[in-house]
């Protein structure tokens, strides 16, 4: 779906999204098409649920957002840290 769609399907909340069709331009992530996996009332449970789901599946390029939001703006940034 394109975000616009998913604004007036799912006003006013919280979405844990998958990006389906996706591509980088200037440092930016443009989404073209998401998936919506589930609604939520609050951030805290979307990110609860998006910290569970990237564990089992950490290459889904997976997103929450509030559809409040009227243009999706997404800035890639490298990580230079450590891992274990």
């Amino acid at each position: 779906m394109k975000w616009n769609e998913i604004r007036n399907q799912y006003p006013h909340q919280w979405l844990l999204l998958e990006a389906m069709e996706a591509r980088t331009q200037a440092n930016q992530r443009i989404v073209e098409q998401f998936s919506v996996i589930n609604a939520y009332p609050d951030s805290d449970q979307a990110m609860e649920s998006y910290s569970q789901l990237h564990q089992t599946s950490p290459n889904r390029e997976l997103y929450v957002l509030h559809t409040d939001k009227e243009n999706v703006e997404i800035l890639e940034r490298r990580w230079l840290g450590i891992r274990k």
